[in-house]
C-alpha cells in the first residue's frame, strides 16, 4: 500500500521552475532517500510533500487522501536538531502533542516510555547542551516520531555527526524504523548512507530537477555490519554514480 504519492509535482519561484514532473511512491513501512547534487530541488519536493508549499501543478496523496498544501499531517524533521535548549528533552519530544491539543502531563506520560525504544532511556530530564551530538539526533527523530501519522520526511538528519557517530547512529535507525513501523522518505548526498538504508533510492538531478532514475536495494534489512564492504555494495555504489 502508498502511504504517500506524489504526482506529477511542479514548483517554480520567480517564475523559474525548481522541480518538474516530479513522480515518487512511498509504501508502509519503507525507507525510501532522496538523493542528488545540491540545487536540483530536494528541499523544495519535501516543503511540498509537507504541505508548507502548494505546487502550481500536480497532487500529493497520504493513504489515497488529497493532502497537498494540507500542513501538520506529514512530520518533517530538519537537517538541524532545532531543540529548545531552556527545554528539558522530555518537553522538546513531547511539544508536538501539546501543539496538538495535549496537556503537558498527557503529553509526558506518552513520550516518556518512548525514551528506552530511542535510545534515549534516563535523559528525559536533561537538557540538549547535556546530550551528545547522536542523542541530540535520536530525540529530535522521537519528536518527529510523536508529530507523525505514520511518515516522516527526513533532511539530511545524519550529515552533522561524525564518521563513527554516523556509523552507530545508522545501525540504530535501521533497529528501531524496523520496530515503530515509521515509513520514511530521507534526503541525502551521501551515497553510502542511501545504500546502506534505503530499500529503493530516487535519484534527483537536472534544473528544474526531475526522478531520472530509481534503484531498488534488494538486500533485506538488517543488513551486516560488513555490508558496505561487499562487492554488490560496490555494485549498487557504481550505478549511482553513473546516473549522478
Amino acid at each position: 500500500m502508498n502511504c504517500l504519492k506524489a504526482l506529477n509535482i511542479q514548483k517554480s519561484f520567480d517564475g523559474k521552475k525548481i522541480i518538474d514532473g516530479i513522480n515518487i511512491t512511498l509504501k508502509k513501512g519503507e525507507i525510501v532517500s532522496l538523493l542528488g547534487v545540491s540545487g536540483s530541488g530536494k528541499t523544495t519536493l519535501f516543503n511540498v510533500l509537507s504541505g508548507l508549499l502548494v505546487p502550481e501543478e500536480g497532487s500529493v496523496l497520504q493513504d489515497d487522501e488529497d493532502i497537498t498544501g494540507k500542513p501538520g499531517r506529514i512530520s518533517y524533521m530538519l537537517q538541524k536538531d532545532l531543540l529548545f535548549d531552556h527545554k528539558k528533552i522530555i518537553d522538546n519530544v513531547s511539544l508536538p502533542l501539546v501543539i496538538k491539543g495535549m496537556n503537558r502531563k498527557e503529553a509526558r506520560a506518552k513520550a516518556d516510555p518512548l525514551f528506552t525504544e530511542f535510545g534515549l532511556e534516563g535523559s528525559q530530564n536533561r537538557y540538549p547542551a547535556q546530550l551528545s551530538g547522536g542523542m541530540r539526533q535520536r530525540a529530535a527523530l522521537l519528536r518527529t516520531y510523536l508529530a507523525s501519522e505514520g511518515v516522516a520526511l527526513l533532511d539530511e538528519p545524519f550529515s552533522a555527526l561524525d564518521t563513527i557517530t554516523k556509523a552507530s547512529v545508522h545501525r540504530w535507525y535501521l533497529d528501531v524504523m524496523e520496530r515503530i513501523d515509521l515509513s520514511t522518505l530521507f534526503i541525502t548526498h551521501d551515497i553510502d548512507e542511501a545504500i546502506l538504508l534505503s530499500d529503493r533510492i530516487y535519484i534527483m538531478s537536472g534544473r528544474p530537477g526531475r526522478i531520472t532514475a530509481e534503484v531498488v536495494i534488494e538486500e533485506k534489512k538488517p543488513r551486516g555490519d560488513d555490508f558496505n564492504l561487499t562487492e554488490r555494495f560496490l555494485e549498487y555504489k557504481k550505478k549511482i554514480i553513473s546516473y549522478l
